[in-house]
């Protein structure tokens, strides 16, 4: 099969949600059957998955991102009303947009957040219509450490004021990920910034997120392993050898639970899976995507 050129380009699109929230997704569309769908971690944007979608929709899979509600360019909650439902519904009205009539659902790849989602989505919906054909958990189990997502919170609450320039910001990422070598540029920090009226500049996340659903998360996880436990279709954990957020205990816990799953340890990788091991990663999921 001639894998598409690595230059297509993708297309901008807008859902409204249930309750009248617009969310922005980006596709690139590819023939290879079934698609993938990226939900991207708390805190994040569809731009997590720009290099991963571009580099396996040139192996031919048609790839779509989404910019969860309160991130991104997606709308914020009135008076920041957030709830985990909210967030199970838009996954599954996205996967249902991704999906082409008389088609096979698409595969899920969901890191942190959106890999807890895929798992209540996939182990809540009816068996024999399942949303996703299967699921790609990127360093993420029903039970996680406290600490690493202690460390995620930490940052995000660092920085109320925001920031005076790009350089400020990617000197607050810097510190963050030391691991990294590349700095940040203003490129690649504008999609996750936002100018305030103040002239600041400050993260593209709603603030009243680190209320509404970090509260919840913890009384979730019981949801979390009913779900996870009824989940049949394929599944994919991708963990980081240095993550502080999945460990050897939690992988082993998961494998218990669902043991049709397979797991593999990249190298290297923190949390931050797809952008500590980008290639690794890809060749995963595309070697992955020959099984289902």
């Amino acid at each position: 099969m001639v894998a598409n050129p690595a230059h297509v380009a993708s297309s901008v699109s807008r859902l409204v949600a249930d309750d009248g929230i617009v969310l922005a997704t980006q596709r690139w569309q590819g023939e290879r059957s079934p698609g993938l769908v990226f939900a991207h971690g708390f805190g994040q944007t569809r731009h997590a998955w720009l290099g991963a979608a571009r580099s396996l929709n040139a192996r031919g899979f048609d790839a779509t991102t989404f910019d969860a509600r309160g991130h991104g360019e997606s709308e914020h909650v009135p008076r920041g009303d957030y709830h985990m439902e909210q967030f199970v519904a838009d996954l599954l009205l996205v996967a249902h947009d991704a999906t082409p009539a008389g088609g096979r659902a698409p595969v899920l790849v969901g890191a942190s957040m959106g890999g807890l989602l895929g798992l209540v989505a996939a182990g809540e919906s009816d068996p024999a219509r399942p949303p996703f054909s299967a699921l790609i958990l990127v360093d993420i189990t029903p039970r996680w450490e406290t600490a690493g997502v202690e460390r995620i919170l930490g940052f995000m609450r660092a920085h109320p004021d925001g920031f005076a320039d790009y350089e400020e910001a990617a000197s607050a990422i810097e510190a963050y990920l030391p691991h990294r070598r590349e700095r940040k540029t203003e490129a690649q920090l504008k999609p996750l910034l936002r100018q305030a009226s103040d002239g600041r500049l400050r993260w593209h996340w709603d603030p009243a997120l680190l209320d509404g659903v970090v509260q919840e998360s913890e009384r979730y996880q019981p949801r979390l392993f009913a779900a996870a436990a009824r989940v049949q279709v394929p599944v994919l954990l991708l963990s980081g050898t240095r993550s502080d957020v999945v460990s050897s205990h939690t992988v082993d816990e998961f494998l218990r639970l669902v043991p049709h799953a397979h797991h593999v340890a990249l190298n290297d990788a923190t949390h931050m899976v797809a952008g500590d091991a980008n290639d690794a990663f890809t060749r995963e999921i595309a070697s992955f995507m020959e099984t289902i």
